[in-house]
């Protein structure tokens, strides 16, 4: 039997290709692919999931994130419709008709995801999937190893979020036994969480605490852990600040100190990024500048330098400008360098 021939993409290709952008179903916080949410039981995951599903749905900002406004399906699969009632009312009194709740769903071996393809056939604006908890459609590892069990069953489930772009989060909870990485806590072996985009870990300090920590760690965005409170008034998980090792990293990269000041003084730059690299720090590869110009994009423009990448004959060029927010742009960029 012939086997079907490997399809290869040469490198010089692969720069050339003009592909899609990745979506987002929270800018910066979600992106498209599948996720893990996991938390200790109780700890609030559901009103959590409750309050992105609806402002999803409403296309209105999560923790003053925008989103991506669309159809959304909340598998609930360990609560009643009465249940689910009530934490809605609790949130609001004017649900959206692209919030769609399910109390029951077949397993993966059942055909789970043909009815998650069948409800996105229905719904070609589908944004947003919940499953809570993976562990209702999962069949168990069987005489298999329980590392290629989780793995098969989180790739079934990725593949439908990469097929359509769009953003898959499965619930699950986390063990008892304490470890210094949140993240590696996640119930099951560590295929679950390899073959996943993505990890949200909801942890309290004390379970009698309305504070926790969300710790965020995926393949498309930088790792961040929100402080977050509960707010028993309006059971909504309220915003407090933002602990990201990202702005951590910025502030202390030689090569981006460099860059910024050079910017700053010259107000723009069009080149290669191997022009660039002259005209900063020492030993500064090309590519270097690239992915940090990439990775630092929303610090960048913070204060107030913007770039674009595009083409110009066989040349790859950027393109940067400094407009400055304030007159103190200057001296708290330095300072903080």
């Amino acid at each position: 039997m012939t086997k079907e021939k490997i399809k290869t993409i040469n490198g010089s290709t692969l720069l050339e290709m003009e592909l899609p952008p990745l979506k987002f179903a929270v800018d910066n916080f979600l992106p498209q692919g599948f996720h893990v949410l996991a938390g200790t039981p109780k700890v609030g995951k559901s009103w959590l999931l409750l309050s992105l599903c609806l402002q999803v749905s409403k296309g209105e900002p999560f923790w003053n994130l925008p989103t991506k406004q669309g159809s959304v399906l909340y598998l609930c699969l360990e609560d009643s419709v009465n249940r689910i009632q009530q934490r809605l009312l609790d949130l609001t009194e004017n649900a959206p008709e692209k919030l769609h709740f399910a109390t029951h769903a077949e397993s993966l071996s059942g055909g789970v995801t043909e009815q998650i393809e069948m409800f996105i056939a229905e719904h070609s604006d589908t944004v947003l999937i919940v499953i809570d908890t993976l562990q209702k459609i999962r069949d168990g590892a069987g005489e298999g190893s329980a590392y290629a069990a989780d793995y098969k069953d989180i790739g079934m489930l990725k593949a439908i979020a990469d097929k359509y772009s769009i953003t898959i989060l499965g619930v699950q909870h986390l063990r008892k036994q304490p470890n210094s990485d949140p993240h590696l806590m996640v119930s099951g072996s560590t295929g679950l969480i390899g073959a996943a985009d993505g990890s949200y870990i909801l942890k309290k300090d004390d379970p009698l605490d309305t504070k926790a920590k969300l710790y965020i760690r995926g393949r498309d965005i930088e790792e961040k852990i929100f402080s977050l409170e509960f707010n028993k008034d309006s059971c909504e998980w309220e915003f407090i600040s933002s602990d990201t090792p990202n702005e951590e990293n910025f502030k202390n990269d030689a090569a981006m100190c460099s860059l910024i000041e050079f910017i700053q003084r010259e107000n723009s730059f069009q080149g290669t990024a191997s022009e660039l690299a002259e005209k900063l720090i020492d030993n500064i590869k090309p590519n270097v500048i690239s992915r940090k110009l990439k990775r630092y994009e929303k610090e960048l423009e913070e204060i107030g330098i913007e770039f674009l990448k595009f083409r110009t004959g066989e040349k790859r060029e950027l393109l940067l400008t400094y407009t400055p927010k304030n007159c103190n742009d200057d001296m708290t960029v330095r300072n903080s360098a």
